[in-house]
């Protein structure tokens, strides 16, 4: 009989009620807002009551360079929380909320998968607390407020031709990367060049999720830079007065949500930034609503190490003070030997020559999180065709770093099958650890992208288009050399390219343009040939997404 799929086990689960859910992080239901019976949003008045309680232990959980192979970040990252509660630990999970872009595209859903899931399944995956759509709806208000203040006189002077924020939409859509705007004569608005994002490579985004209140929030959508005037001084939404419009459409989304794993155990699922053209990961109040209220709290950073935990910790921890106990790098054999260059239909039998090739991308990633002072746990999302020899061949070469190391068998067996990863985490938590950034703050942006393309990515230096030259200038001038930096940079290789496998030497990173997100507190590299609005594959999962006369939901993951 063939293993049931993701949505059939979710839709065979039988959830409790969210006012349960909530009573085991000790928020009473007067703080719950409900969306149905299971699912709610927080009110912001817990954060506040909790904010004098000292923080639980912070876990975050990122993995080796993704391959079609698969690693299985969320689901390792779900049945981790589900196997601390197994060992009696107070645990909850704190993750980002999926975009319609890859639930309808390359990837389908992104709740976990098998018996670590969290539920509701189809509601997470697809509208779920509506969060995604108001902060598309905020961010597009304030492109419509820019090109109506242009068409109204243009009080500010702006300069059409240096307008820089464009509109977004939660779908892969290739045909709107560029547009041209404003046709039609005079009434319809001034004509110009323009173009589409994903909401989750929005500033709006970004800001969102490193907001630590409502109040701050605002503040930030402020300062975000949209244009430049014809004498090249910058417009922001402050200047055109949008910055309160938008955070009345954000009051309510700000506000974390909670929902559960299969096993009943509290999960906050708040923000969806992506890690290769974002900085990957779920909101500042979420994680710090988690800490307060558990005694573990398991987080992801989207993609690999040198995406998602970089960003993590060098933007995230600094701006909201965090500072992780332990780090959770997940890896397959399958996809280990994809990096040892096997072909995907080559992976189901033992070959330790293409793993002990593929193996430099996992160590490669765990001492980028030893570079920062952190204890590491591997976890290796075991597959039935995984032999012993592979699985002790790795286990030796983590123990050679100093790398715990554990099987996790969650996604066939959920709690259950992540007990020993769990233990090993609890005692990871417990070690000494020196917490340092990769970068030092003053340092110019120029040698911040150097420092983590060459101790990250293992590059050789960095190369900046004559455009990234123009944009760095304008950011100096602007005196904002102080901000972070946000690498927009392919997920499939530690290189710029994503055809470069494994742990790549000899090459060098090229920042093509440099974007301002003074909002978010940070500047967006973009490399390589990384584009911030993808397009559908061939066969999107959308052509396998159905609903039935009774509104059973079924193809999606």
């Amino acid at each position: 009989m063939p293993f049931p799929s993701d949505i059939e086990i979710a839709q065979a689960a039988s959830p409790k009620l969210i006012t349960e859910i909530a009573a085991k992080l000790r928020i009473p239901e007067d703080d719950l807002e409900c969306y149905g019976k299971y699912k709610a949003k927080i009110s912001p008045s817990v954060l506040k009551r909790l904010n004098d309680k000292p923080n639980g232990k912070l876990i975050l959980v990122t993995a080796i360079t993704p391959t079609p192979a698969g690693e299985g970040k969320t689901t390792t990252s779900v049945g981790l929380v589900d196997g601390l509660n197994k060992i009696g630990k107070n645990a909850c999970v704190a993750l980002r909320e999926p975009s319609l872009g890859p639930s309808f595209g390359l990837k389908g859903g992104a709740a976990g998968g098998g018996y670590a899931q969290v539920i509701p399944m189809e509601d997470i995956n697809l509208h779920f607390t509506g969060d995604l759509h108001a902060i598309t709806t905020a961010h597009n208000l304030c492109a419509a407020m820019l090109d109506n203040h242009i068409q109204q006189g243009n009080e500010l002077k702006i300069d059409p031709r240096k307008i820089v924020f464009r509109r977004v939409m939660d779908l892969n859509e290739r045909a709107l990367r560029n547009i041209v705007i404003g046709l039609g004569g005079t009434a319809n608005g001034v004509p110009r060049e323009s173009g589409f994002d994903i909401t989750v490579a929005s500033e709006v985004m970004a800001i969102f999720c490193l907001a630590s209140d409502l109040m701050d929030l605002k503040a930030r959508l402020g300062r975000m830079v949209l244009a430049y005037t014809y004498d090249n001084k910058p417009v922001t939404v402050d200047d055109i007065h949008a910055a309160g419009s938008m955070a009345a459409l954000l009051k309510d989304a700000i506000k974390p949500n909670l929902a559960q794993t299969l096993e009943g155990n509290p999960a906050f699922i708040h923000g969806g930034p992506f890690a290769n053209i974002a900085h990957g990961c779920n909101s500042v109040q979420a994680t710090r609503l988690g800490l307060k209220c558990a005694d573990y709290l398991v987080t992801e950073a989207g993609f690999g190490a040198d995406l998602g935990a970089e960003k993590f910790l060098d933007i995230k921890c600094r701006a909201a003070g965090l500072k992780p106990d332990a780090v959770v790098v997940v890896a397959t054999v399958r996809a280990l030997k994809m990096h040892g260059g096997l072909a995907k239909n080559e992976l189901a039998s033992e070959n330790l020559q293409a793993l002990e090739a593929g193996i430099p991308n996992l160590l490669k990633h765990i001492e980028n999180i030893q570079g920062y002072g952190l204890p590491v746990v591997v976890a290796i999302n075991r597959f039935p065709t995984d032999t012993e020899a592979e699985l002790a061949l790795l286990a030796k070469k983590c123990e050679e770093l100093g790398a715990s190391f554990a099987l996790s068998e969650v996604w066939a067996k959920g709690g259950e099958g992540g007990k020993i990863l769990a233990q090993k985490v609890v005692e990871a938590c417990e070690k000494p650890s020196s917490f340092k950034f990769m970068y030092d703050e003053a340092m110019p942006p120029k040698e911040k992208m150097n420092a983590i393309a060459t101790k990250i990515y293992g590059a050789d230096g960095v190369d900046f288009t004559p455009q990234a030259e123009k944009d760095l200038k304008l950011i100096h001038d602007l005196g904002k050399d102080n901000l972070l930096v946000c690498m927009a940079k392919t997920q499939y290789s530690l290189s710029d390219d994503p055809a470069k496998l494994g742990r790549p030497e000899g090459f060098r990173i090229t920042v093509r343009e440099v974007r301002l997100s003074a909002g978010a507190g940070f500047l967006v590299a973009i490399t390589g040939s990384i584009m911030t609005m993808p397009g559908l594959p061939k066969k999107p999962a959308a052509l396998n997404i159905d609903v039935d006369a009774d509104g059973k939901i079924t193809g999606l993951f």
